[in-house]
């Protein structure tokens, strides 16, 4: 199985990482994009380490870039999809479980947040574990659910859903439905919506997203 590797930053206390925040890119970007969010949130947590690991594939649409499953602009896209994160899966399951042996840091310690592409698997592994992760923050993204979402055997962490309203690339309905689908499961959920934003994240949205992180980290 392909093992993820990419940047990280160690904790900005200069200590040992007592809590990790994993970063996941969207579609033809790379960890070296995405742990541009760290320096956002290190004085929220001082002791995290920060890892965004590369895509399993390298891009198969763009000339550079990876990728956590192909893109399809033909037939049933939200279908691809749901396949696509299906088969993502295992990969980045087996980079949580080798962090957490590695480095003793607990999932309950864990923060999970992508954006895009990488909002997706947040959001669909993050959600399909026994193990209780601190929480996940999905970035303009959608929710593809597990098989057996809702049942006993998932835990349900806090989620963070921020997407803009005038997203052309992922439509800001599916944060929507996220947003449903979750808080009927009974899972905390935290939404908002960025007005007059694109496909990116705005100041609004970082911020509201940081609130949450410090929200969770005190519990």
């Amino acid at each position: 199985m392909t093992k993820l590797s990419g940047p990280m930053l160690p904790p900005k206390s200069g200590g040992v990482p007592q809590q990790a925040v994993v970063l996941l890119h969207g579609y033809g970007s790379d960890g070296a994009d995405l742990i541009g969010l760290a320096p956002h949130w290190q004085d929220i947590l001082p002791d995290a380490v920060f890892i965004a690991p590369n895509g399993p594939q390298q891009c198969a649409q763009l000339a550079s870039g990876y990728q956590w499953f192909d893109v399809s602009f033909e037939g049933d896209r939200l279908a691809k999809r749901q396949s696509g994160v299906m088969a993502a899966r295992p990969v980045l399951v087996e980079f949580l479980t080798d962090l957490w042996a590695q480095t003793g840091i607990a999932p309950e310690q864990t923060l999970l947040a992508g954006f895009s592409q990488g909002a997706m698997m947040a959001l669909h592994v993050g959600l399909s574990l026994p193990e209780r992760l601190m929480g996940i923050i999905g970035f303009s993204g959608a929710f593809l659910p597990p098989d057996g979402f809702g049942g006993e055997q998932f835990a349900r962490p806090p989620v963070c859903l921020v997407h803009g309203d005038s997203d052309n690339v992922v439509d800001p309905a599916h944060s929507a439905e996220a947003d449903a689908a979750l808080r009927a499961a009974g899972v905390a959920v935290h939404y908002h919506v960025s007005p007059g934003v694109g496909h990116g994240i705005s100041p609004d949205g970082l911020a509201y997203a940081s609130n949450f992180i410090a929200e969770v980290a005190r519990k």
